[in-house]
């Protein structure tokens, strides 16, 4: 079988992920408002795709790379094949936003344009400009003396054509000048019109279209033959060298500081621009023709979010608001550790509240017979109050050690800064470990207890980000099992010391041990099945693309184990392939939250094992990073997570089923609509024991 037949390749899966989100603002069944949010991140996760994967693969195809991935495909046939499948998706992005503002303007509120207000709106609109908008301006001239300035990454920028005013017919009709300005960033996209007399209706315009009707006070004694506005999304990939770094650190924010200087990836312009501002374009960019696109409508959608976040009285246009709540196991209880004397607690964002997390870790900080806290951080929110818990304990004399991953992808600069502060205040700050990310998403706390120590631990699916954890579903697993315990410590001395591999009693840590406890596992459910016993693989996760991994489950799916994946975004797994994968089901579920978590059970000859997870099934989580795989070990916590597997595998409102074409069809079926995300809403019905799905 080639390799094509056998794999889906890694971005054109990707693409196809983008697409289910594209199709969450296309359904009429999601409010309005929220139409326009998954417009947004479709631009958003277009934008980073292009800066890091076509950026990657436009480098290799550069230095005359001509290798076929184990997917078959070289760097040039799929950039071709991606190009032309993101021009179509950006294409549909856009007609779907033209519909979407026509909806909006039925339910009273417009983007306008400056020429359709009346006189006293647009009187006021040009005191607005000439009072905060005009002083922030830099009209920026490319000539001779002047050369082509340096254009940032993903920022929106007008290209101005203009010729002077006083010019001879014949000098006219050849001299043309350019210029460049930056439409600031730092001043909302859409600005308010001042309302009509006697009007309820809500009116907008975008910046960039106020800056283009007033342009000529930038250029006085010349007159503007054309305003268009264009973006580029450079390379943005870090190219760092760890092993030969003294500090780490200053070497990032070198590579921080380069990262603006990235190579153009992609050239977005408006529809109809000057051939004279698109050829210069073209030209400083050193830009191929299918490495930009016309865009018919405001460039860099992501705007959306901000605008529609903002609009008031408006909740009828959105999904009804859901508060978490607050762990029933904790709710009553004096102090959390009693409670993890007792039992294990498991909780389930963003159903349950996160600053439970936040409460265990200012507990932790508080109490005086805490003698050490140590964590993991990878992505952290703008104020977060784990950074001030850990920096108070550490200024209360407490051993505190943070592993703060400061080469996390666009959050470098922030954990940079994070990292300053709690060194600061006296805690040990790792800067995880040459050559490895550090993923892993981990809290110790050592307390003195009579005349022992006992070792209280959290394990997450996600990030201690107290602002995603309101957006993404995550499972969280809080234990004082002295196995658990015992490996928690073993692991962060480890990250922090000199260790030789450790023995680990419960966990599995990449990237040494998670793959081959994962091909045990599988191959212990390859047992089970040769000899007549139950044999099933229920695993969610964000990606699945590592292809010894993949070859694994086929085995399984062969040896007739019933596999069911519940992946997100990208999946290279071809299920439903005969001889190869007939027992393998894919779903992948994009709704109001984004599905985070990773969980894995198995059957186990009947009496089922469930771990949660840092990891994807990617290479670079398996073989690249500090992962964690940590076994649930009590038996009601285990029901629990396979009642949250179950919910998903039932959904039939917002689940799409992966075809072995590569392709995604919608699951529905005759049962009554059952939506993943709102059963899970619904904290009784899944941490029901009597309800669980053996």
């Amino acid at each position: 079988m080639s390799s094509a037949k056998k794999y889906i390749n890694r971005d054109l899966s990707w693409l196809e992920f983008n697409r289910r989100v594209l199709e969450e603002a296309e359904d009429a069944g999601t409010p309005l408002l929220e139409r326009f949010q998954f417009l947004s991140i479709v631009q958003s996760n277009l934008d980073e795709f292009m800066s890091v994967r076509v950026a990657g693969l436009q480098a290799q195809s550069k230095t005359g790379y001509l290798k076929t991935d184990f997917t078959g495909y070289t760097p040039q046939g799929l950039i071709k094949r991606l190009m032309k499948r993101t021009t179509r998706m950006v294409r549909d992005q856009y007609r779907t936003y033209r519909e979407l503002l026509r909806l909006l303007t039925k339910e009273g509120v417009t983007l306008t344009t400056f020429r359709d207000l009346n006189e006293e709106q647009q009187a006021s609109m040009t005191d607005y400009f000439k009072r905060i908008i005009y002083p922030v301006l830099t009209p920026m001239a490319v000539d001779q003396s002047r050369p082509f300035p340096l254009l940032h990454s993903k920022e929106l920028y007008l290209a101005v054509i203009l010729k002077q005013e006083e010019m001879s017919l014949e000098e006219d009709e050849k001299k043309t000048f350019c210029a460049i300005v930056q439409v600031p960033s730092i001043l909302a996209r859409t600005v308010v019109v001042p309302g009509r007399r006697n009007s309820r209706k809500l009116s907008y315009l975008l910046l960039e279209d106020l800056i283009k009707e007033h342009i000529g006070l930038l250029f006085s004694g010349y007159r503007n033959e054309a305003v268009h506005a264009f973006r580029v999304t450079r390379n943005s990939d870090l190219a760092l060298n760890e092993e030969g770094v003294e500090d780490l650190l200053q070497e990032i924010e070198k590579e921080l500081r380069r990262r603006r200087r990235g190579l153009p990836v992609r050239l977005e312009v408006e529809k109809g621009i000057h051939p004279d501002a698109l050829e210069l374009l073209s030209e400083e960019l050193e830009l191929e023709d299918d490495m930009f696109d016309e865009i018919d409508g405001p460039l860099d959608l992501g705007f959306l979010s901000k605008f529609v976040g903002m609009l008031p009285n408006y909740d009828h246009l959105r999904y009804a608001k859901y508060e978490p709540v607050y762990p029933a196991e904790f709710d009553e209880a004096e102090d959390m550790l009693s409670v993890l004397r007792e039992k294990d607690v498991l909780v389930y964002h963003p159903y349950e509240s996160f600053e439970v997390v936040n409460d265990f870790i200012l507990e932790a900080a508080a109490d005086p017979n805490v003698m050490a806290i140590k964590m993991t951080l990878y992505r952290v929110s703008v104020n977060s109050v784990l950074i001030q818990a850990l920096a108070s304990a550490a200024e209360s004399g407490k051993q505190v050690t943070v592993v703060v991953e400061i080469k996390a992808r666009f959050d470098e600069a922030r954990n940079i800064a994070w990292a300053r502060q709690l060194e600061k205040a006296g805690c040990h700050v790792v800067y995880g470990l040459v050559g490895l990310k550090t993923h892993a998403k981990i809290t110790l706390v050592v307390r003195r207890e009579a005349d022992t120590l006992r070792r209280y631990v959290h394990v997450g699916t996600g990030n201690y980000n107290e602002n995603t954890a309101r957006l993404y579903t995550d499972v969280g697993l809080f234990t004082s099992h002295p196995d658990i315990g015992a490996d928690a410590t073993a692991l962060f001395n480890e990250m922090t010391g000199y260790s030789t591999p450790h023995q680990w009693s419960s966990f599995a840590v990449a990237p040494i041990g998670l793959k081959p406890k994962l091909f045990e596992l599988i191959d212990r459910e390859i047992g089970h099945a040769l000899a007549g016993r139950q044999a099933r693989i229920v695993a969610k996760m964000n990606s699945l693309s590592n292809q010894s991994m993949i070859d694994k489950l086929y085995e399984a799916s062969q040896a007739g184990v019933t596999i069911e994946l519940i992946v997100r975004g990208v999946c290279c797994l071809r299920p439903g392939v005969p001889g190869l994968s007939d027992n393998i089901r894919v779903i992948s579920i994009v709704d109001r939250y984004l599905e985070h978590a990773r969980i894995l059970s198995v059957a186990g000859g009947g009496e089922a094992e469930v771990y949660l997870s840092s990891a994807d099934w990617m290479t670079r989580n398996l073989s690249r990073r500090v992962e964690l795989m940590c076994p649930v070990y009590d038996q009601g916590l285990r029901l629990m997570l396979m009642n949250v597997l179950h919910m998903n595998l039932q959904d039939n409102v917002k689940a799409h089923e992966l075809q072995s074409t590569g392709t995604y069809q919608r699951v529905t079926n005759q049962n009554l609509p059952l939506r993943s995300q709102f059963e899970a809403a619904d904290i009784p019905l899944w941490k029901s024991i009597a309800t669980a799905i053996k």
